[in-house]
């Protein structure tokens, strides 16, 4: 069974699991839950990390340097046992090392970080990848945090997404899970898009570019939670219609291109990383105090 480690603060307490090194509750110090609860009716997951790839590959199989390896939608690490390396009252580090079961799939020798911070009103999650190994190392990796919809205290209040950078950025629809070549006008208008469980009836509105740097989601007249993405120049959307949740997703990677090349080092947004070299990835989400409103 997975061991739980708890971090707080006085303002937000956080449970994370050393199965994925994924969140399992964010709590505010009023009683409120912000994070989704894992409900098998939808979905599972809560908070995963996705790596070495984000999104699928053709046939769930990766080229690697022209060989093939068995590779799951988003990678192995969601599905791994973590080491519980470091823990103060306020943070906490789990490292995944390359194992003879992974390597079989991603042949290269990698230490994944992932750490837990409390400062204040705000959680940072971030990534570090080290490449141990001789050769250049080709990786994706992302962010799956699911958060209530709506929001505590915002049964039905309309809820939002608005953008930092006021931008409208494309959106590249998905097709069996690969990213289709077309792509479609933006859901935002001016930063904003109103949501609606209609916008992902046909999967998640991925937008490759343009997104920006940081977002809001927000209760019209109630809590909103503000993201800052570091190093993570991808954004989706997700959730399935119906379903008490929205999935606020940056990423550095993307899913194979339909049609398009199967080598790993050749999909779209893929880290290239040199032996000996390490690089960071990480999301803030800074929450509301009690009975806060934007």
């Amino acid at each position: 069974m997975p061991n739980i480690v708890r971090i707080e603060n006085g303002c937000l307490a956080v449970d994370v699991s050393t199965l994925g090194a994924e969140a399992q509750a964010i709590s505010t110090r009023d009683g409120a839950q912000w994070l989704w609860n894992g409900d098998a009716a939808f979905w599972t997951g809560r908070s995963p990390v996705l790596f070495p790839i984000v999104g699928r590959a053709p046939d769930d199989t990766l080229l690697i340097d022209g060989k093939p390896h068995p590779m799951a939608q988003h990678g192995f690490a969601r599905r791994s046992d973590f080491t519980l390396a470091t823990a103060t009252g306020t943070m906490c580090r789990h490292e995944l090392a390359a194992s003879d079961a992974m390597r079989a799939a991603y042949p290269f020798e990698f230490l994944l970080a992932i750490e837990h911070r409390l400062e204040g009103h705000a959680l940072t999650v971030s990534a570090e990848v080290a490449n141990r190994g001789a050769a250049d190392m080709p990786f994706g990796i992302g962010f799956h945090p699911a958060f209530v919809w709506p929001l505590p205290r915002a049964a039905g209040r309309p809820h939002t997404v608005r953008l930092d950078n006021e931008g409208e950025p494309a959106r590249r629809p998905l097709r069996q899970g690969l990213l289709a070549p077309e792509t479609e006008p933006s859901p935002f208008l001016e930063g904003r898009l109103l949501l609606d469980p209609g916008l992902f009836v046909a999967d998640a509105l991925i937008f490759p570019e343009g997104a920006g740097h940081g977002l809001t989601y927000a209760a019209e007249g109630g809590p909103a939670l503000h993201f800052r993405f570091e190093n993570l120049p991808n954004l989706a959307l997700w959730t399935k219609p119906g379903a008490p949740f929205l999935c606020v997703e940056p990423w550095h990677g993307m899913a194979a291109e339909e049609g398009g090349p199967r080598e790993l080092r050749d999909r779209p947004f893929t880290t290239m990383l040199s032996p000996g070299a390490s690089a960071r990835f990480a999301f803030t989400v800074t929450f509301p105090t009690s009975g806060e409103t934007p």
